[in-house]
């Protein structure tokens, strides 16, 4: 065998026992009884460590010696090496006892996460999120030790490979300033209009479900390789070609599980149609999480609360529900669904104030990661946050400082992708529709196949063959320009309204 075979061969076996942990993973945030949560923790441990030890195998540094060194690779297999080493090098970082060690802390994390949100009750978090804290600390000290890179970004790196917080603290330094002011000329334009009329529930959990799963069917989900479920977070997982994504009903409003839906649904579809001949090599893997976000976020927001989506998906919706009068028609759902209004959920938020919820988390973080502030400051400093970038006091912790999961599952670095998804996502879309001009036409039909067809060929066909800024440049002209989000806001919040 060749040295690029045994390598394959390898990162094939390290893929098929991912899925494994992927499913394991479903399981527990979907399905699993909460006494199983001590043992669970056990395997999944020893599944991390099983990964970990393949992962750094010393004969990957040979392998790739001789591989790096064989004229006859085509471009994907070059890549895939490429993507190899970069992992390899990350992962020979962190010694096996401190992979064991967060995956256990995580597991009993989450699990206190979900009482601990229901209870608003951050004290009896703390002990466990303290714990994750420290482990990330440790792992971000020794990636960033062996990377030349910060502990915060070496962090970052794992989400987002290549990226940097001075990048990003520019960006959303920019941002910060763009928005309190856009948030204020928007809302003024839409306090012109005619208070909306309420849309009478309750709406049944089975009835928001059907319509859920017409309308991934309409964007192009395969429910051959995937499914819809009820988390306490909604998120997508599973496996390759076996593709889960869930949601959270609320039967006195339908609107927040739907967008949910289709937001997860936007990740499925780029999880769907990554490249099938390397499915199980890092080469065939998502391009890091701000493209990732970029997909779910180019559906919910780019594509599904367009004027064009809601004219199709309005009727739907009045079937769905029995509903009638003028707050079931397409223009009242098109302003629903694009009204600015600062609140404290950040899954909930509109389009204008979504990334203030993020710049926050990311700066908090930051400041944890590095200990310029406590866990214990925490929950004071979330909250004089949202009132100086959102104007909100925040109520309780369950709707402050615990609404979200991340940082319990141990994913410090991951927020920012967020935000940078929300800026890739309106340059991709702008991209799409201006290469294909019955982008728009086919949404409103609810014929997805347009757009979908043209995010498999430049965005998920693609896997990580090409870096971040260079899938964005190939596919869009340029590397991420922030004037293109702003451009798509000044248009619907402005210009359409």
């Amino acid at each position: 065998m060749t040295a690029y075979s045994e390598l394959s061969g390898h990162f094939g076996r390290i893929a098929a026992l991912s899925n494994a942990v992927g499913i394991l993973q479903w399981d527990s945030d979907v399905m699993m009884p909460k006494g199983a949560a001590e043992t669970r923790a056990d395997s999944m441990a020893l599944l991390h460590v099983l990964r970990h030890g393949l992962v750094t195998d010393p004969r990957i540094g040979d392998w790739l010696a001789g591989a790096e060194g064989d004229a006859s690779l085509g471009t994907w297999e070059q890549a895939n090496l490429r993507e190899i080493r970069r992992v390899w090098t990350v992962e020979t970082a962190l010694p096996a006892d401190l992979v064991e060690a967060s995956s256990k802390a995580i597991s009993a994390c989450e699990m206190r996460w979900r009482q601990a949100r229901a209870d608003a009750d951050f004290a009896g978090l703390l002990p466990y999120l303290t714990e994750v804290l420290n482990l990330q600390r440790q792992i971000g000290r020794a990636k960033g030790e062996k990377l030349g890179l910060s502990p915060y970004d070496a962090l970052l790196n794992d989400y987002e490979p290549g990226g940097h917080s001075a990048r990003i603290d520019a960006l959303f330094d920019d941002l910060a300033a763009f928005l309190p002011g856009f948030t204020q000329e928007a809302m003024a334009v839409q306090a012109h209009r005619p208070a909306l009329e309420p849309l009478e529930g309750p709406f049944a959990t089975e009835a928001q479900r059907a319509l859920g799963l017409r309308l991934m069917a309409a964007l192009g989900y395969d429910f051959e390789r995937g499914r819809l479920d009820i988390s306490t977070h909604p998120f997508c997982g599973g496996a390759d070609n076996d593709v889960r994504i869930t949601t959270r009903y609320d039967e006195a409003d339908f609107t927040k599980a739907l967008m949910g839906v289709l937001h997860e649904t936007g990740h499925a579809l780029y999880e769907q149609g990554r490249p099938q001949g390397y499915l199980n090599q890092p080469v065939g893997a998502a391009r890091g999480m701000s493209v990732h976000e970029s997909q779910s976020l180019l559906m919910e927001m780019q594509a599904c609360r367009s004027r064009q989506f809601l004219a199709y998906a309005a009727p739907l919706m009045r079937e769905a529900f029995g509903g009638s009068g003028p707050a079931w028609e397409a223009e009242a759902m098109w302003r629903r669904y694009t009204r600015v209004e600062p609140g404290f959920i950040r899954v909930d938020a509109d389009e204008v104030t979504y990334p203030a919820h993020v710049i926050l988390r990311y700066r908090l973080e930051k400041a944890l990661i590095a200990g310029e502030m406590t866990l214990a400051d925490l929950p004071s400093a979330w909250n004089d946050g949202m009132k100086a970038l959102l104007g909100v006091a925040v109520p309780d912790d369950r709707r402050g400082c615990l609404q979200d999961i991340h940082w319990s599952s141990g994913g410090w670095g991951y927020f920012p992708t967020y935000t940078l998804g929300a800026m890739t996502a309106a340059q991709i879309f702008d991209a799409a529709c201006r290469a294909e001009p019955g982008i728009l036409p086919g949404i409103g039909r609810g014929d997805f196949a347009p757009l979908v067809g043209w995010l498999r060929a430049n965005i998920h066909g693609k896997g990580s063959l090409l870096s971040t800024d260079d899938l964005l440049t190939e596919a869009t002209g340029r590397p991420l320009d922030a004037a293109v989000f702003k451009a798509h806001l000044r248009r619907r919040y402005l210009e359409e309204a």
